[in-house]
């Protein structure tokens, strides 16, 4: 494989950068893996990461409608508000990324999920049981939330997403497509090890990006869709309140495209590897 050389040798000698080669892309199917316990340790992980997202952000959102409730003695600038929904969906991936990066990658969307795997950072296997995973530590997220807040959950539509009054579904579709775009795009730049090599004087926390994309999504998109950009996310809450599959699958088809876009646009277009792969746009004339 062909090292990948950055132009401008003399801003990389003063920082001591080496020449940077991109890891193999992973398999498509590995059958190795499913003999290593790292793999299910990571699957675990998902699980619970995607079981404690849900069971935070959905009370978050469920204690808030309570709050601002004027018909139950409620204040309307009670509670937490739009900007404290955004913190809490924001702060619980910046804190789960973190807890799980190093043990399954700290993916806790299916959207993600699928992007990496486009972008051959997964393998097949991998990326299926990961979102497997995370559908099923939502549902059970979710249904400790009911558990625990029954007399509010089905009051309050259980933290379930739908598109509000007012929007077209082509607009919900494209700000699910648009939102997710941003957060995967996000997880591609702040993962790349191409940009770690390369940077390696300014150390950056991979999570906080990462947490910061799914807040500044949530503030633009809450009033519109709820906020999916997380098909698990939509899909624990739907099957646990029951009653929010109108349009539900604009939180699968938009989160889907907006990652495999994000997938392309990151891997063959700022990264250039349909060029690598086609070798083309290659000059020998010297400068």
């Amino acid at each position: 494989m062909a090292k990948d050389i950055e132009v401008g040798g003399s801003t990389h000698e003063h920082y001591g950068a080496k020449d940077y080669q991109d890891p193999p892309p992973a398999p498509l199917v590995d059958p190795e893996e499913l003999t290593q316990w790292s793999f299910y340790r990571a699957i675990i992980a998902e699980f619970i990461a995607t079981l404690l997202f849900l069971y935070i952000t959905v009370l978050t959102v469920i204690g808030y409608k309570s709050q601002s409730d004027t018909k139950a003695n409620g204040d309307i600038c009670g509670g937490v508000g739009i900007l404290g929904i955004a913190w809490a969906f924001g702060g619980m991936i910046f804190i789960l990324v973190y807890c799980t990066a190093g043990i399954s990658g700290g993916h806790i969307n299916p959207a993600v999920t699928f992007g990496l795997f486009l972008g051959r950072k997964v393998s097949l296997v991998r990326a299926v049981l990961y979102m497997v995973a995370q559908c099923l530590g939502a549902i059970c997220g979710c249904g400790l939330v009911k558990a625990f807040q029954r007399a509010y959950y089905v009051r309050y539509g259980g933290g379930a997403n739908g598109l509000s009054d007012g929007y077209s579904t082509g607009t919900g579709l494209g700000a699910e497509i648009i939102g997710t775009f941003v957060l995967v795009y996000t997880v591609f730049s702040a993962t790349d090890p191409k940009r770690n090599a390369r940077d390696s004087h300014v150390p950056v926390l991979a999570p906080l990006p990462i947490g910061f994309a799914v807040f500044m999504v949530h503030l633009a998109t809450i009033p519109v869709t709820g906020t999916g950009i997380n098909p698990a996310r939509s899909f624990g809450a739907a099957v646990i309140y029951g009653k929010a599959w109108d349009d539900h699958w604009i939180f699968w088809v938009g989160p889907f495209i907006g990652a495999a876009i994000a997938a392309f646009y990151h891997q063959y277009i700022l990264r250039a590897g349909a060029v690598k792969a086609l070798g083309s746009f290659k000059s020998s004339t010297p400068y």
